[in-house]
C-alpha cells in the first residue's frame, strides 16, 4: 500500500537510484511518512560512523557529510537560503527576496557553517555517533512533517502543494515511524530528541510567520538541518 508513497518520498529526499520516477502525489497525500526517509539517510550516516568508529571526531564529520550528500544537499540549500532571509534588512518583501533568490550571501554562509559545526562538534561528544546521527536524522524528518502540516505557505511552490494535502493530525501519524527508535535508545533520550524537535519547529514557524508571512520549501528544508543539530545537542546535554 505504501510502496509508491515511500518510493516517491525517497526520490524527493535522497539521491538514491530508485528506478522510474514515482507518483509524487502518492507522497504528497502521506507526508507523515517523512521520518522513514530519516531512517534511510540516518542509516547511511550511521554506517559511515561505524566504519570510522575508532576516530570519533572524523566519524562525526563524515556522518554529517554523508547525511547531507545522500540528501543531495537540498535541505542544506534551504538552510543557506533561510540564513540569507534572516540576515536581510528592510521590508518583508526584501527578506522574501533574499530567502528565495538563487544567490547565497553572508547570512547563508554563516548559517550553514554554524549549524553544521554544532552538529559535528556535538556528535563528537555523544555516547554513540551512529545512534545519535540516526536519531537526529529521523527527528529532522519529523520536523519536516510538522512544518508541512502546520506551516501556512506565503506563496505557491512545492511546500504549498504538500501543505494542501497535509492535515494537522499528520503530526501524530509522523510519530509512528519515530517510535522504533525506542529499540535503540532510551525513552529519556528519545523524549529529549522529540522535545528539541518540537521546540525548533515552533520557533521556525513563529519566525517565518513574523518575517516572511508564512513558510516555503526553504524553511521546511532548513528545519531538517537545524533539528539535526538541535537533537544532537539535546542528546549530549
Amino acid at each position: 500500500m505504501f510502496l509508491e508513497p515511500v518510493r516517491a518520498l525517497l526520490q524527493f529526499c535522497t539521491v538514491l537510484p530508485l528506478g522510474r520516477p514515482a507518483d509524487f502525489d502518492a507522497f504528497a497525500r502521506h507526508t507523515w511518512l517523512y521520518p522513514l526517509a530519516g531512517w534511510v539517510t540516518g542509516g547511511v550516516a550511521a554506517a559511515v560512523a561505524l566504519l570510522l568508529s575508532g576516530h570519533p571526531g572524523i566519524a562525526a564529520a563524515a556522518a554529517v557529510a554523508a547525511a547531507i550528500i545522500v540528501s543531495g544537499g537540498n535541505h542544506f540549500d534551504g538552510l543557506l537560503d533561510l540564513g540569507d532571509g534572516l540576515m536581510a534588512h528592510g521590508s518583508r518583501e526584501k527578506r522574501i527576496a533574499a530567502l528565495t533568490d538563487r544567490q547565497i550571501g553572508a547570512g547563508g554562509v554563516a548559517g550553514g557553517i554554524l549549524i553544521t559545526m554544532l552538529a559535528v562538534v556535538g556528535l563528537g561528544e555523544v555516547w554513540s555517533v551512529a545512534l545519535a546521527v540516526l536519531t537526529a536524522e529521523v527527528c529532522a524528518k519529523l520536523a519536516m512533517a510538522g512544518i508541512t502540516a502546520l506551516g501556512a505557505p506565503f506563496h505557491d511552490g512545492i511546500h504549498a502543494y504538500l501543505h494542501g494535502f497535509s492535515r494537522p493530525h499528520f503530526i501524530l501519524l509522523a510519530l509512528l515511524p519515530v517510535l522504533p527508535l525506542l529499540l535503540l535508545i532510551s525513552p529519556f533520550a528519545l523524549g529529549k530528541a522529540i522535545a528539541a524537535t518540537g521546540i525548533v519547529v515552533l520557533i521556525l514557524l513563529g519566525t517565518a510567520r513574523h518575517l516572511f508571512g508564512g513558510v516555503n520549501g526553504d524553511v521546511a528544508g532548513a528545519s531538517n538541518e537545524i533539528v539535526r543539530a538541535a537533537v544532537i545537542i539535546a542528546l549530549v546535554l
